[in-house]
């Protein structure tokens, strides 16, 4: 079992970065892949970042490659995005993720685990 608590969020002005950190407690948090996702009012939550056990592998959606950058400190259970250059279409509620498995998901449904999310609100 793994209790996630998401950080970090705010609002900020367009072209600005932010950085969420997740918070992991609970056993065995380096044998858990993760995961960033979001959600805006309105529409189905999305996948935006996952980060391997190790850290070695990384995917991003299309929408933030090359502007965002995840990562994780299994020595302190910490999960983090750093988000540069964000849009207001970035917008969203974004949610820590935790799944048991070696290999990166996409798909919500693959993650057991789940923060409460945090609210990044990017104004134009």
């Amino acid at each position: 079992q793994v209790q996630l608590v998401e950080s970090g969020g705010g609002l900020v002005q367009a072209g600005a970065s932010l950085t969420l950190s997740c918070a992991a407690s609970g056993r065995s948090f380096s044998s858990y892949s993760m995961g960033w996702f979001r959600q805006a009012p309105g529409k189905e939550r999305e996948f935006v970042a996952a980060v391997s056990w190790s850290g070695g592998s990384t995917a991003y959606a299309d929408s933030v490659k090359g502007r965002f950058t995840i990562s994780r400190d299994n020595a302190k259970n910490m999960v983090y995005l750093q988000m540069n250059s964000l849009k207001p279409e970035d917008t969203a509620v974004y949610y820590c993720a935790g799944r048991t498995g070696w290999t990166l998901k996409q798909g919500q449904y693959d993650y057991n685990y789940w923060g409460q999310g945090t609210q990044v609100t990017v104004s134009s």
